[in-house]
């Protein structure tokens, strides 16, 4: 039985994480949950938006399921999902955009997972004002070796490990030559280790537009924070949008499991919120875990009432009479 840290978030938070803790139980996986608060309900409950015992269930799991969070302004972190990737050294964020059948876009076939680099960049928070009349601010971006190395080997180890033929690293390092350029260096030594995996160059800018052009050309792509946090969500558009986009927060001896999106307060407490992207997730955490049946009897059955359309929220499908409860329980009788 492994012990999980479930943090069911603000917002549509405790809805679409109620339906995919429900799917979960369904798929036969050996889960406890350990409840704890983070966000808007912690900060409520706790008069702190990260309190000590959520941290301490953390500490001892390891291994975290989380909706999505309201930031609370003032409260001492920038960024609740920031403070956790950090504390916890989630290097690897990962992102899987696939095409569904029953989802019409413009785009067809697209699979595309996005290795973005958690911990550093321009997202390390070394950010100051310059003068006293706070006029002038400074970010510094941070990229390191180590950091790069990790998660470029990430990135090919996880092309391996999943049959994916080829990787792309998204730099701009013709421009900031020294923090970018010490990025794709080091993507171009770790490369050299993986010879059965083609390897792939661009830089961000018109990595955009090719993905838009011909996305079918990315495989899986790795880069920097804030350019991963970017291409994810453009990624997401050409599937559908992050109602179905799932992520994963891979540390070396931890990992955090949510839904990439937003916490919704506008549709709160009206069964209207879609579950997938969570429930995705949490097939990511099952895989990660070893419960591989499990996870493919999510996957399998996520896919079968998307693709109908039937049991769907109506950001799914306009004519769906369904809402967040119903689509939870639908793709539990497709488990069965």
């Amino acid at each position: 039985m492994r012990v999980v840290t479930l943090i069911k978030g603000d917002g549509i938070g405790p809805s679409i994480m109620d339906a995919a803790v429900k799917v979960i139980d369904a798929s036969g996986a050996k889960i406890q949950w350990e409840e704890a608060y983070a966000g808007l309900a912690a900060f409520e409950k706790f008069g702190n938006p990260l309190p000590d015992e959520t941290l301490a269930s953390f500490d001892k799991t390891r291994l975290a399921f989380k909706g999505p969070l309201t930031t609370v302004v003032g409260s001492g972190f920038r960024s609740i999902n920031v403070a956790l990737r950090q504390q916890y050294d989630l290097y690897a964020n990962v992102r899987p955009a696939k095409s569904w059948a029953g989802i019409k876009t413009r785009y067809e076939e697209v699979d595309i997972v996005i290795v973005r680099e958690n911990t550093e960049g321009l997202y390390a928070g070394l950010e100051h004002y310059l003068t006293p009349k706070k006029d002038i601010a400074e970010s510094l971006a941070v990229v390191t070796r180590t950091a790069s190395e990790r998660i470029v080997h990430y990135a090919f180890q996880y092309a391996c490990d999943n049959q994916r033929k080829k990787v792309t690293v998204c730099h701009k390092a013709n421009i900031l030559k020294y923090t970018q350029g010490l990025f794709l260096n080091v993507a171009r030594e770790v490369a050299a280790l993986y010879p059965d995996i083609e390897f792939d160059e661009k830089i961000v800018d018109a990595a955009c537009m090719h993905m838009v052009m011909n996305p079918q050309q990315f495989d899986v792509v790795v880069t920097t924070n804030m350019f991963g946090d970017i291409l994810s969500d453009l990624t997401a558009g050409l599937v559908g949008g992050l109602g179905l986009i799932p992520g994963a927060n891979i540390g070396a001896d931890a990992a955090l499991f949510e839904a990439v999106h937003g916490s919704a307060p506008d549709i709160t407490g009206q069964n209207l919120a879609n579950p997938t992207a969570v429930i995705m997730a949490g097939a990511m955490m099952l895989n990660h875990i070893g419960e591989h049946d499990a996870a493919n009897s999510v996957i399998n059955a996520v896919e079968k009432v998307v693709n109908e359309g039937i049991y769907v929220t109506p950001d799914l499908n306009v004519n769906s009479k369904a809402g967040t409860i119903e689509m939870g329980d639908a793709i539990v009788r497709a488990m069965a």
